[in-house]
């Protein structure tokens, strides 16, 4: 904007990212999750964020492809169910994981069933 001669303050545009991100990530998403295998291994990690401790959850096919990622600060099945929710629901039709490995966390369970 600067090169052409408009001047924009820098909270318009982050009001701009605010407003049109989601719209972007959800039109894109289809190109990001392209799982090759039925066979996932789900498990978390705990790491420090920006100086504060999270719960990495990710979702890994049987190549090491990253499939989706959920930062969040409890462990819980809560947690768990909205992170499964949200890589499943990111899917195409016909991408569902015919087996779902896990760490044995009884979270994992309640958030499959």
């Amino acid at each position: 904007m600067g090169e052409r001669g408009v001047p924009v303050d820098h909270s318009t545009i982050y009001r701009w990212v605010q407003r049109y991100a989601p719209e972007i990530e959800k039109r894109l998403r289809w190109q990001w999750r392209r799982p090759q295998t039925t066979s996932w291994r789900v498990d978390e990690t705990y790491i420090k964020v920006r100086g504060q401790w999270t719960y990495l959850y990710r979702v890994v096919d049987k190549h090491g492809n990253t499939i989706d990622f959920h930062l969040s600060p409890t462990r819980n099945a809560k947690a768990a169910n909205r992170f499964l929710g949200k890589a499943l629901n990111g899917l195409k039709d016909g991408g569902r994981p015919g087996v779902i490995n896990t760490d044995k966390a009884p979270t994992y369970s309640i958030a499959i069933s």
